[in-house]
């Protein structure tokens, strides 16, 4: 996601620079000339990040690779959100992993992304939470004020941080908020620069080791400010590749399915992929909240072509959130974020 203040603009351009470096530059769309199996001119640009879910189990098992035998298909880590908006404004980026206030965001004013939500990864449970140092003599969320705490800026955990101090009665300029991506979180922590962070797995994980939890992201949704990891698509690739789209949702369910029958071969992948043992992943995995496939297409997320799902009231509500909390300047109607809910074929399309 970019960030429109200015103090942010040097980091927007080197963002934009990096993520063109890494993906190539184009114009925001796999080309959809060619055929014939021609690889240069068939491509899909994925952005993923490292956290335990199904899209890992896709990257790891090669299933979207084997469904799409004549396109060339390229994963590029991203440690936020906030540099996935920012690679989806660059034009340099087709289908993406990302949270749902990242995606708020990318809805709204000024980035107004083309992009459209074609799946739900995960709903946060105990796997995002804020942690405190067990030497800080910390015992709630309003003993946090007047603390360093660190979070990744416009990420799920920004917004959740965010919502615990509201909660809590906690005024965000009472706390030094500090932006640092995951593994920076985890130095500074080590180095007793912070005294809290709100940040996810596997970063989570080493900061319980000396730490504890004052409020889980599971508990912040029960009090009505969830936060999902969702799957998006560049409005652009999903007209010129439609086909391309229904195959990685395919293969997005078959691994919530397999996380729910055979949790063990799904931690094995992921595992594989975070430098995990097959226990630790298998823990990471069973903090998160998976949706079955058929899920998907319930009046709660997605929803089906009839009638849009509940996620876009969803992000509306996020959106609302952050500009009371002076984050972006306007919020989208509900109209503009049902068009970005891309829910064509659910539930056939998965193959339920």
């Amino acid at each position: 996601m970019s960030r429109p203040r200015p103090t942010h603009l040097l980091s927007l351009l080197l963002a934009v620079a990096t993520a063109l470096a890494l993906t190539g530059c184009g114009n925001g769309t796999a080309s959809a000339g060619g055929g014939g199996g021609d690889k240069a001119a068939k491509t899909i640009r994925i952005a993923y990040q490292a956290f335990p879910s199904g899209d890992l189990i896709v990257k790891n098992k090669g299933w979207l690779e084997k469904a799409l035998p004549d396109y060339a298909i390229t994963w590029t880590k991203f440690d936020s959100g906030a540099s996935i908006n920012t690679a989806f404004v660059a034009g340099s980026v087709d289908i993406a992993a990302i949270g749902s206030s990242p995606v708020a965001r990318g809805l709204s004013a000024p980035l107004n992304i083309p992009y459209q939500v074609a799946f739900v990864l995960d709903v946060a449970g105990d796997n995002e939470a804020l942690v405190v140092r067990n030497d800080a003599g910390i015992s709630d969320v309003s003993g946090l004020k007047g603390k360093k705490v660190a979070t990744s800026f416009a990420s799920t955990a920004h917004y959740s941080l965010l919502a615990a101090l509201d909660r809590a009665g906690v005024a965000e300029s009472e706390v030094k908020i500090v932006d640092l991506e995951p593994q920076d979180i985890l130095a500074s922590w080590t180095r007793g620069d912070i005294d809290a962070a709100y940040t996810w797995l596997p970063t989570l994980e080493e900061l319980k080791k000396n730490g504890k939890v004052l409020v889980a992201s599971r508990e912040l949704a029960t009090a009505g400010k969830p936060t999902l990891d969702l799957g998006v698509v560049s409005t652009a690739f999903v007209g010129a590749h439609p086909g391309a789209v229904d195959a990685w949702r395919k293969a997005e369910a078959q691994a919530l399915d397999l996380i729910a029958k055979d949790p063990d071969a799904a931690a094995q992948a992921v595992g594989a992929e975070l430098n995990l043992s097959k226990e630790d992943a298998k823990s990471q995995l069973s903090q998160g909240v998976f949706l079955k496939p058929a899920d998907l297409a319930s009046p709660e997320w997605l929803g089906t072509p009839d009638k849009v799902g509940g996620l876009a009231k969803n992000l509306v509500s996020a959106a609302q959130f952050l500009k009371d909390q002076q984050k972006i300047d306007s919020v989208p109607d509900l109209a503009t974020v049902e068009r970005a809910i891309y829910n064509k074929g659910l539930p056939g399309v998965l193959g339920l």
